[in-house]
């Protein structure tokens, strides 16, 4: 039977009555696209008004960008840096998991080790770096050592804490099922564990960042934190950005990608979320 125009009328308006109500929060991607293009438009405008010895510009750093690529000099040193930042992450990573697990989980081992780990952990990595290049000179050695203790720390303490959490109920159903040391940990411990040990994770990406630069700009023979002196000193504003950007978009990446990972190794804890 065919509607009246009269019945049409009155689906149309319930049907926009019912629709869905607009929420920015369904958006956010576009919202951080937009943020980005705005703050770089208004950057873009106002840093050309600002004199270029104290402020650059994004088309001005474009342009830098291209002349390191052209001379070389950019890739060499983001490479040395690169090299010598995955080094010491890796170690760090793998070396505070470990020991955040075995903290975590007896008793013995965290009375043995905190007292080394509270005091390093307190004490500044910049105070240590003028020990370490007398120890391992002005090479890459020195530079791994310093991003090491800025990364292990985050992650150990943030692994024995989550260690630390895991509810004993657990571990006593595993024993009661006859799940042997090496079970409780891999089935038990270690999934429990997980998000502290990504959080933990997440932090060492960008304290080992700031651990290459600082090493960098105490040797200042190689690598990013040698452009950073050098632009800096030769007053380069729009040369000093490319090295700052290129480091903080890395930062954001690298951290992006630990979050992805957390997500799918542990998706249980999305379903846990407040927001």
């Amino acid at each position: 039977m065919a509607l009246t125009a009269l019945e049409e009328q009155a689906l149309t308006e319930i049907n926009l009555s019912q629709a869905k109500p607009f929420h920015l929060t369904e958006y956010l991607r576009l919202v951080r696209v937009v943020s980005v293009v705005v703050f770089l438009l208004l950057w873009e405008i106002f840093g050309r008004d600002v004199n270029p010895l104290f402020l650059s510009y994004p088309t001005a750093i474009a342009n830098a960008f291209v002349q390191l690529l052209a001379s070389g000099e950019f890739e060499r040193q983001a490479l040395g840096s690169l090299k010598v930042y995955a080094v010491g992450l890796t170690a760090s990573l793998v070396l505070g998991i470990f020991f955040g697990l075995l903290m975590g989980r007896y008793r013995l081992v965290e009375y043995l080790l905190d007292p080394y780990v509270y005091a390093l952990d307190a004490t500044p990595r910049v105070a240590l770096i003028p020990l370490l290049l007398l120890w391992f000179g002005l090479g890459d050695p020195a530079k791994i050592a310093v991003v090491f203790l800025s990364g292990v720390f985050p992650v150990l303490m943030n692994t024995f804490s989550g260690v630390r959490t895991v509810s004993s109920s657990l571990v006593d159903v595993g024993k009661a099922y006859g799940a042997r040391e090496g079970k409780i940990f891999t089935k038990i411990i270690v999934p429990a564990a997980l998000p502290f040990i990504m959080a933990g994770v997440r932090l060492a990406v960008g304290r080992a960042l700031i651990g290459i630069i600082t090493a960098e700009m105490f040797t200042a023979v190689t690598g990013m934190g040698a452009l950073l002196i050098r632009y800096s000193s030769a007053f380069a504003t729009d040369k000093f950005f490319v090295p700052v950007i290129f480091l903080a978009l890395l930062g954001v990446i690298l951290s992006a990608a630990v979050e992805a990972s957390q997500k799918r190794m542990a998706p249980w804890k999305e379903t846990e979320r407040a927001l």
